[in-house]
């Protein structure tokens, strides 16, 4: 079920006077099951990318190609597309209407022609995957917390059963308690669904823990694709563009400057520590005191 993108370009505005080039030869291949980290600053064109994976914003030159099919040919079924290919918008729950929760992630299979039982039975296996418990089913969304809110939101995306899952900036507005439980429910999805999923961030501290791959975008054109380790040892050119690399990544390079030999390929705290605590001890002991 991959996605490919062939030197896509996008204009805002053609011919208003006020024209922007958002995306720049744009080229990528996405394979199944990957969970890929897309990082930018505000205005990268990361957003406006992955609107064009599902067809909702259209190239205006190149081409997209899902498991081999140019999504731009006249008689492409863009409507089993978007079921494909599932996007969770930034602040989803802004988009959420029904009456209870359950009524509300029943909305999107709904619309797929599905006996009442199939759609039930997708909702309620939806719901179970991002952890909502059932107590919350009969509830309005409206009355729930801020990260219940973004769980049902995923979980009406979600029990369209798609290939892919697009989510931007899923931990938006959210404090660090209900950031981690997102982006741990996100990365339990992908080890027991075995869907793609496309986490879109600013955050190298919330990809760093859960991604394989990292596309970095910048002015609209790719500026990294590779796997963690490699994008950050690029972490001063990440600097120049408004982005940083996880804390760790800094302190284990000052410690490797100052004589520790220190791993500093470590992205997060736990290989961060191992590595130091090794590194003392094999610096004299200093790490048994």
């Amino acid at each position: 079920m991959s996605i490919k993108v062939e030197n896509v370009n996008y204009i805002y505005g053609i011919g208003s006077g006020f024209e922007k080039q958002a995306l720049k030869d744009v080229n990528l291949t996405i394979n199944d099951g990957e969970f890929i980290g897309l990082i930018g600053h505000t205005g990268s064109g990361k957003s406006t990318l992955t609107q064009h994976l599902n067809g909702l914003v259209k190239a205006t030159s190149g081409a997209i190609y899902y498991n081999g099919q140019n999504i731009y040919d006249e008689k492409y079924n863009m409507r089993e597309l978007r079921s494909k290919v599932g996007l969770v918008f930034q602040y989803p729950e802004h988009q959420l209407f029904e009456e209870t929760v359950f009524k509300d992630v029943c909305f999107g299979p709904s619309n797929l022609g599905l006996s009442k039982d199939e759609i039930e039975e997708r909702a309620y296996q939806a719901l179970k995957n991002v952890g909502l418990d059932k107590t919350f089913y009969e509830q309005s969304p409206f009355e729930l917390s801020g990260g219940q809110k973004r769980r049902v939101a995923i979980a009406g995306v979600l029990a369209m059963k798609p290939d892919v899952l697009i989510l931007d900036e899923p931990t938006a507005g959210l404090d660090p308690r209900g950031r981690d439980e997102i982006l741990d429910q996100i990365a339990l999805l992908h080890k027991t669904e075995h869907i793609t999923i496309i986490l879109v961030s600013h955050s190298m501290e919330d990809v760093a823990k859960y991604v394989g791959r990292i596309i970095v975008m910048n002015r609209g054109e790719v500026l990294f694709d590779d796997i963690p380790k490699k994008v950050f040892k690029n972490y001063k050119k990440l600097e120049e563009v408004g982005l940083a690399a996880p804390q760790s990544t800094y302190i284990m390079n000052a410690l490797k400057e100052r004589g520790l030999d220190v791993d500093t390929d470590a992205m997060t705290v736990e290989e961060a520590a191992t590595s130091i605590i090794k590194a003392l001890k094999e610096n004299g002991g200093a790490g048994d005191d």
